[in-house]
């Protein structure tokens, strides 16, 4: 993350954090709030989620999302769409829309127009300081620069998980996914149990980071896991991370919260943009923290 980027990722995670408050403080469902999150961050260029997002080898946005009610563990994901602004707002809408859980490509955005979700051209979401990061990175790359998952480079996805008053957890995660990457990668991100998970059960969670290495370990289910046997939010987010890096030499970080209210947050990488918000208290950071 860029010094130059530090205030505008923390003004985004606030006012995604602000939009999902609105649901919960009226009363609204979980999996609304962190639609609402998702949505705000999407829409914000600093991200690596809808408009804004890198760019894959050939120049397209490609997004991935997913979305999960902890209630009913009904979920809907999307991948590799490449016409919709809000992939999360489709994700969505297979949640509560269809039997399926996961449309991929052309299919999904056909079924996010037959339900409402208007599509955009792929130029729409295309900006030109990701034009200006590929043509670098590929200058870079063919001339034996940076490797494509190296730590410096920027992950930037987004997600939410929330808890209602009801007593219901939900997670959503949206992603443009890896800068470069090839077309038709689908990362961890929109995946169930990998990028995104929840479940009353055990706990919601969202990741971000390298995808590869957190698919291998099926890493939002991994930390839930850890939750519904008894551990605290807190220690699983970090032991999670610690996983990570130690059994796939991976990096990101993550968001967990469980239906008590109890909630973690980790990341192994350098930086990592969150915000949250209680009843009682809110805090946003940017930070490792020691």
């Amino acid at each position: 993350m860029p010094d130059d980027m530090l205030r505008a990722h923390i003004n985004g995670v606030r006012h995604a954090l602000a939009a999902g408050w609105r649901v919960l403080e009226r009363g609204g469902p979980s999996v609304d709030a962190v639609e609402e999150a998702v949505v705000i961050m999407e829409d914000d260029e600093t991200f690596d989620a809808g408009r804004g997002s890198f760019l894959n080898r050939d120049g397209k946005v490609q997004l991935d999302a997913l979305i999960m009610d902890g209630a009913t563990l009904r979920a809907g994901g999307v991948g590799c769409v490449e016409r919709l602004r809000n992939p999360v707002r489709a994700a969505r809408k297979i949640l509560s829309e269809s039997p399926h859980v996961y449309f991929v490509g052309e299919g999904a955005e056909r079924f996010a127009a037959e339900h409402g979700v208007a599509l955009c051209r792929n130029e729409d979401l295309i900006i030109p300081r990701e034009v200006e990061r590929l043509r670098a990175y590929q200058t870079q790359s063919s001339s034996g620069g940076d490797d494509l998952f190296a730590p410096a480079i920027s992950h930037d996805t987004v997600g939410a998980v929330a808890l209602d008053r009801d007593g219901n957890i939900a997670a959503a995660t949206s992603t443009g996914g890896t800068l470069n990457k090839a077309p038709g990668r689908l990362g961890d991100s929109s995946l169930i149990g990998c990028g995104c998970y929840a479940n009353n059960e055990s706990a919601a969670a969202s990741t971000t980071g390298w995808g590869e290495p957190i698919m291998k370990l099926v890493l939002a289910k991994w930390t839930a896991d850890r939750i519904a046997a008894g551990n605290l939010p807190e220690w699983a987010a970090q032991e999670s991370m610690n996983y990570l890096k130690e059994r796939v030499n991976g990096h990101g970080g993550i968001i967990v919260l469980d239906k008590h209210g109890h909630f973690g947050i980790a990341h192994n990488t350098p930086r990592m943009a969150w915000a949250l918000k209680t009843k009682n208290k809110e805090e946003a950071g940017i930070e490792r923290q020691s």
